[in-house]
């Protein structure tokens, strides 16, 4: 990187961009990087990281996620779910009042209530609008009537069917709460004029070079001590486009926090174990996480015989999953960040993951027996289908497929051309992965349940004993039963191998000394009302 670049970077936070002049040294602002850039501010819109973490700072939704991704209180105090699971019933909090803008009468926030619920979760299924997150009450939702404004503070959502998931969807930023007010004032234009009521209020958002969030003073949740929050002045947020530019911005001091690193930084930062080096270790504070995304190696179950299609063999899908060293991939790779996915599809960080489920581990003997007891010939070659991105991954797992017997030749295709063959059924062993939408597993066993298409059932995975389970454990309002459900479900995919779990990923975030309340979740949702810089 150039010095002009360098002192670019200074200068932009030196000038206190967007917070009218230069910003004073008692001012607490917390400062961090957007490399993707920043679409939307609409939580309409909030299919990406970047427009999910500055919604998180906007917005609340009727409830929210605690750090163990536990649904709590939010808009609404309480809730209740009727006896057959279709009626959620909402009790709102009536002190929480909307930000302070121009689209209101004297430019003053007024009350939430019940009927902004209504308003903005009808926006979100208004075809008009073409919200990326209509999914979430999509054939879920009831066809009449499914949000009702019992009064100013009782909110009512109907279901088709029982959706135990469905709290946990709901703390989703695509269900942020909004006032008609602004949609009103500014139409389309609302992606760039936010009205939440979040703990930061919109300032001002110049596309490409930075966006500027300030304190609500008027804020309605406070800490355990009765203080109320946020402690920060505010927060900005620049959209340095190269990752080794923004390890370089927050190495020099220049950015309060940076959600992972650069690869080509890893060995610099990183010990072979995942822990930070030691002469590091005074400067920065690393925060590690599970993450809820399971990367994997799929097979295509379906075909009409095993000679078009080998992976209809079980054994055979068996032996490639005993057939390598997940712990050595992770390590050699990754410089161990993450886990070894030995305990099926569902990764830990779920509330749900039981890590005495017995899944694959490297077992070579055991590989070359399965082989030997599979019939295949193992002259013939097979095809393993990935990107760039996971090629080494690709070519680790085929060399030491290579001791069992088995010949993997690994074909490198556009991430965009390769999920179309997955959704297409023309690869029949490819390489992907499934990041949850929300915590809950239910949301990893779709992806097996035979009447989803493809997506998310890119295997064609069918078996019934696995549909009926789901189907039941769709309907069960006790967690401790339901996840007993998804223990035996787990163990069908670990028993039938229709993929093979490599890894579950891990969040890494880096922060300086002087940040303190920064959390990690499995999520990786930003959570800045309860941090302070000191």
């Amino acid at each position: 990187m150039n010095r002009l670049l360098l002192l670019f970077i200074g200068a932009f936070f030196l000038s206190g961009c967007g917070c009218g002049g230069n910003q004073k040294s008692d001012k607490k602002f917390f400062r961090y990087n957007q490399s993707s850039g920043l679409a939307s501010l609409d939580p309409a819109f909030a299919k990406d990281q970047s427009t999910i973490w500055a919604c998180n700072q906007l917005y609340n939704s009727l409830v929210q996620l605690n750090d163990n991704l536990e649904v709590q209180p939010c808009l609404a105090k309480s809730w209740n779910v009727s006896d057959d699971g279709k009626v959620y019933t909402f009790q709102l909090r009536t002190d929480v009042k909307f930000h302070n803008n121009e689209c209101f009468e004297n430019s003053k926030g007024r009350y939430v209530n019940a009927e902004d619920v209504v308003y903005s979760f009808n926006r979100i299924i208004d075809r008009k609008l073409a919200s990326p997150g209509a999914w979430i009450f999509n054939n879920s939702v009831d066809s009449v009537q499914p949000f009702t404004a019992v009064n100013d503070s009782v909110f009512q959502l109907k279901l088709l069917k029982p959706f135990r998931p469905m709290l946990g969807i709901l703390s989703m930023q695509y269900c942020s709460v909004i006032p008609h007010e602004a949609i009103e004032k500014y139409g389309a234009n609302f992606r760039a004029h936010p009205v939440g009521t979040g703990p930061f209020v919109f300032k001002s958002w110049k596309e490409g070079t930075a966006l500027i969030l300030v304190k609500n003073e008027h804020y309605f949740e406070k800490d355990e001590g009765g203080n109320s929050l946020p402690y920060l002045d505010g927060i900005k947020v620049s959209f340095i486009d190269n990752k080794k530019t923004e390890f370089l911005a927050f190495k020099q001091k220049e950015l309060d926090f940076i959600n992972s690193i650069d690869q080509s930084y890893i060995d610099e930062v990183l010990d072979e174990d995942g822990s930070m080096k030691p002469e590091l270790t005074n400067k920065f504070n690393l925060l590690k996480t599970s993450y809820l995304n399971t990367e994997y190696l799929g097979f295509l179950m379906q075909g009409n015989n095993q000679k078009e299609n080998p992976f209809l063999n079980k054994k055979l899908r068996q032996a490639i999953n005993y057939g390598f060293d997940r712990k050595e991939m992770l390590q050699y790779l990754r410089n161990g960040v993450g886990k070894p996915a030995e305990s099926g599809f569902t990764p830990y960080g779920l509330p749900s993951y039981s890590d005495e489920l017995k899944g694959y581990h490297y077992d070579l003997e055991k590989a070359k027996q399965l082989v030997r007891e599979s019939g295949y010939d193992t002259k013939q070659q097979l095809t393993l289908y990935t990107n760039e991105t996971y090629k080494e991954f690709a070519l680790f797992i085929s060399r030491q497929l290579e001791l069992t017997g088995l010949r993997i030749k690994v074909e490198i295709t556009q991430p965009s051309i390769l999920r179309e063959w997955m959704a297409q059924g023309k690869v029949q062993f490819f390489r992907g992965s499934w990041l949850a939408d929300y915590p809950d597993a239910e949301n990893y066993f779709a992806v097996f349940y035979s009447r989803n298409g493809s997506p998310p059932n890119y295997t064609r995975f069918s078996n019934k004993q696995f549909d009926d389970l789901y189907e039941k454990a769709l309907q069960v309002n006790n967690d401790t039963v339901r996840y007993a459900l998804y223990r035996q479900m787990e163990q069908i995919i670990i028993n039938e191998a229709p993929v093979v779990p490599l890894y579950y990923d891990e969040v890494l975030r880096f922060s300086q000394k002087n940040v303190h309340g920064l959390t990690p979740n499995a999520l990786n949702l930003l959570h800045l009302k309860a941090v302070k810089l000191l």
